[in-house]
């Protein structure tokens, strides 16, 4: 795998979106040639893992990212401690998602383990579900420790009235695959894309990208936000349609609440 920060540029889901991550969006083959992958066509998600042999995780993993969250353990999960204290600098089309870098300096702290956040980014329709309930918009907000384990907390849209602080994202946004800008200054309190409510669902997933790669700790908010009709489609033209990897199994794991 390539050094984080070009892992942390595409994403899927990015989310994971990473993407889920700064993921990358090929990875070279032994003739150095690029493996492309996408969401149509030959190169879907259903056939992500006969792409390259780097992607066969996305075929055989058994804890793969999304998944659809039906039951969990009450395991009085402490809160996610948001210090998201930097602003974000770009925002990227990277042809797979939107990704919004973030100066460093931000973080979160799970279990004592601080994660250092990297970047956001989102997909339409959401990757993951929520008692079979999909929404038309999820973010991912990608964090990693210091030892390059990942950390995704993901937060739903549920359509409603437009979202201000995703509207000024929005007013910067790339429309082609490649395109980049600098955010404005007002764009600054990623707090503004976290739920009130603190309670969130957690599980041990993957990259919802290729190459799919396990190890990756979730933390979806129960609490969705808004997003207007409006606001989800100019996304969509902006990703070429949809940007979300299917529901996959969610096997022997365990989701704790």
């Amino acid at each position: 795998m390539r050094s984080l920060n070009k892992i942390f540029t595409v994403f899927s889901a990015a989310l994971l979106l990473v993407s889920s991550t700064v993921i990358t969006n090929n990875v070279a083959t032994a003739d150095n040639q690029p493996t492309q992958w996408g969401y149509t066509g030959h190169n879907s998600p259903e056939n992500w893992g006969s792409l390259s042999p780097n992607y066969q995780m996305c075929n055989i993993g058994k804890n793969q990212s999304p998944i659809n969250i039906t039951t969990s353990l009450d395991a009085n999960l402490p809160s996610i401690r948001f210090n998201y204290k930097t602003s974000p600098s770009e925002i990227i089309n990277n042809g797979k998602t939107i990704q919004v870098n973030v100066e460093p300096g931000s973080n979160i702290v799970v279990d004592g383990v601080t994660y250092a956040l990297k970047q956001y980014h989102f997909h339409t329709p959401s990757e993951n579900h929520i008692a079979g309930k999909s929404f038309p918009l999820e973010a991912h907000f990608v964090h990693a420790d210091a030892n390059g384990n990942l950390a995704v907390v993901a937060v739903m849209f549920e359509e409603g009235k437009a979202n201000d602080q995703l509207a000024k994202i929005w007013s910067n946004l790339p429309m082609k695959a490649g395109e980049n800008n600098a955010l404005k200054a007002e764009v600054k309190d990623i707090h503004s894309f976290l739920p009130q409510t603190p309670e969130y669902y957690r599980f041990n997933g993957s990259l919802t990208t290729p190459p799919c790669s396990e190890g990756v700790k979730w933390m979806v908010m129960k609490e969705p936000l808004t997003v207007s009709q409006q606001q989800v489609e100019k996304f969509s033209l902006a990703v070429n349609g949809t940007n979300n990897r299917p529901i996959q199994p969610q096997n022997a794991r365990m989701i704790i609440r």
